[in-house]
C-alpha cells in the first residue's frame, strides 16, 4: 500500500516537473520583463546573434565555394571579378584596433547598415539561383536560408540594443535606423549591376565583418562572459 502511494505521488511530482518545463519551453524570449517570456540576459542575447552570424557566414563560405567550383574552368572569368561592393560607401572601421576604437554606437550602427544593406540583395541573389538550372537545389535552399538569416539576425540586434538602452548602456540616437529605405538611398541600385559571383564574394566578406564587430561589442560591453 505504501509503495502504491509513492509510486502515485512520484507520479504526479514528474508530471508537475514536465508541465513547468513543456511551458517554460513554450514561451518566448524578450528582452524585458514581459508575461509569459524568459528574460535573457544581455550576455545571452550577444551570444545569440554572434552565433547566428557564424551560421551565416559559413552558409557563405559553403556558397562561395560552390561558386568557384562553377567558375573554375573559365579563369578569365575570376580574374574579372570587379570587387567593388554596393556596400563600399558604408564606412566600416579597417582592422579589429580601430573597430575597437569606435564608440558602441558607431559599431552598432555600422552593424546595422551592413545588415541593411543586404536584404533586398540576397532576396534577388536567391531568385536568380532558384531560376539558374545550372545550379544545383541545394545552393538555392541555402542562398534563401542565407537571405532569410539576415533579416533575423537585424531583428536580433535590433533586440540587443533595446537590452542595452534599457540597462543605461547605449542612448535613443539608434533609433532612426529602422528604415532600410532612409539607409540605401545612394547606393539601392549599385547591386543590381553586379554579377552573382560579386555580390556572393562581398557578402561573405561583410558577413565575416558583421560577426567580428559583434565579437568586438560584446567584449567591450559585458568583456566577463567569454572575452
Amino acid at each position: 500500500m505504501m509503495l502504491a502511494a509513492c509510486s502515485v505521488w512520484l507520479l504526479l511530482v514528474c508530471l508537475v516537473l514536465y508541465s513547468r518545463l513543456k511551458v517554460a519551453a513554450s514561451a518566448p524570449t524578450c528582452t524585458n520583463g514581459q508575461a509569459g517570456c524568459h528574460v535573457l540576459s544581455l550576455a545571452n542575447l550577444f551570444d545569440r546573434v554572434i552565433q547566428h552570424s557564424a551560421r551565416m557566414h559559413g552558409i557563405s563560405n559553403d556558397l562561395h565555394s560552390e561558386f568557384e567550383l562553377y567558375f573554375l574552368p573559365s579563369k578569365n572569368q575570376i580574374g574579372r571579378v570587379s570587387r567593388n561592393c554596393h556596400t563600399s560607401t558604408i564606412l566600416t572601421p579597417n582592422g579589429k584596433e580601430n573597430a575597437q576604437r569606435m564608440a558602441r554606437e558607431e559599431l552598432t550602427e555600422v552593424i546595422l547598415k551592413l545588415l541593411v544593406a543586404w536584404g533586398d540583395p540576397l532576396w534577388h541573389f536567391h531568385q536568380s539561383l532558384a531560376h539558374n538550372h545550372e545550379f544545383s537545389n541545394f545552393s538555392s535552399n541555402k542562398s534563401l536560408e542565407m537571405s532569410d538569416m539576415v533579416h533575423e539576425l537585424r531583428k536580433g540586434v535590433q533586440k540587443v540594443i533595446e537590452k542595452m538602452k534599457m540597462l543605461g548602456i547605449m542612448g535613443n540616437s539608434l533609433g532612426g535606423l529602422g528604415s532600410s529605405e532612409s539607409l540605401l538611398a545612394p547606393v539601392s541600385a549599385e547591386w543590381r549591376l553586379m554579377k552573382d559571383y560579386d555580390l556572393l564574394y562581398c557578402f561573405r566578406r561583410d558577413s565575416s565583418k558583421i560577426q567580428n564587430y559583434l565579437k568586438i561589442l560584446k567584449c567591450r560591453i559585458v568583456p566577463e562572459h567569454g572575452c
